[in-house]
């Protein structure tokens, strides 16, 4: 599982107990500080073994171990925090096993219909198909599947 800009882990804990004892979750940020914190929260929460906490830079996500391993990657309010969309979901896309999914959620009062559009737009030119639409609060979102 694949978690770009988890923060200090707000979903990274859960995703964690779900991923099971043998999986583990790939939580991606460009802060230092946050990254710390997430391996506080998992290391009280007994679960940091199935988190892999890395620090990348703003350029890359630096995938290239994970190519055709990610079977789920959480987007949540993320994609417009990244300066280029389209490298954003081409290194999530190399990353991820066909059938792969993709929940992409953005906040509606940062991201408009428009700029949306434009996600899934460079989503689609990254081999991922919107599978469904699901209802996330006041946000704009998508279940996307790898081809």
């Amino acid at each position: 599982m694949l978690e770009p800009g988890p923060g200090m882990g707000f979903f990274t804990i859960p995703l964690a107990r779900l991923v099971g004892a043998s999986g583990r979750v790939v939580a991606l940020d460009l802060q230092p500080k946050m990254i710390e914190r997430l391996k506080r929260r998992a290391a009280k929460a007994a679960l940091l073994e199935r988190v892999d906490a890395r620090v990348v830079a703003s350029d890359s996500m630096a995938l290239d171990d994970l190519s055709g391993h990610v079977d789920f990657t959480l987007a949540f309010a993320v994609v417009h925090e990244f300066p280029n969309a389209q490298r954003f979901f081409a290194e999530v896309a190399r990353a991820s096993k066909s059938g792969a999914s993709l929940l992409l959620a953005e906040p509606r009062g940062h991201v408009n219909d428009e700029k949306f559009a434009e996600e899934l737009a460079a989503a689609a030119a990254s081999q991922f198909q919107v599978g469904a639409r699901p209802v996330i609060r006041r946000s704009h979102a998508a279940l996307l599947v790898k081809k």
